[in-house]
């Protein structure tokens, strides 16, 4: 199975969680504990071995803030 890197530029994320909807592994999560320089909870991964590399979350993302690479 393929294995993915999800990273995310976390000042610019908006927490929309239109990532964590789409994600097919429910890896992405709004991270509640962190606040970004906009204000907003970012978009974080709680597991990052279950990654599949689909980049689904990346597709999704409206302000492209996410990177994922594949293995």
């Amino acid at each position: 199975m393929a294995k993915g890197k999800v990273t995310f530029d976390q000042d610019l994320c908006k927490g929309c969680a239109l990532c964590v909807e789409a994600c097919p592994v429910k890896i992405v999560e709004i991270d509640k504990a962190t606040i970004n320089k906009k204000g907003y909870n970012p978009a974080s991964v709680s597991d990052m071995d279950k990654c599949v590399g689909c980049a689904n979350c990346a597709t999704m993302c409206p302000d492209a803030v996410i990177t994922v690479e594949r293995d």
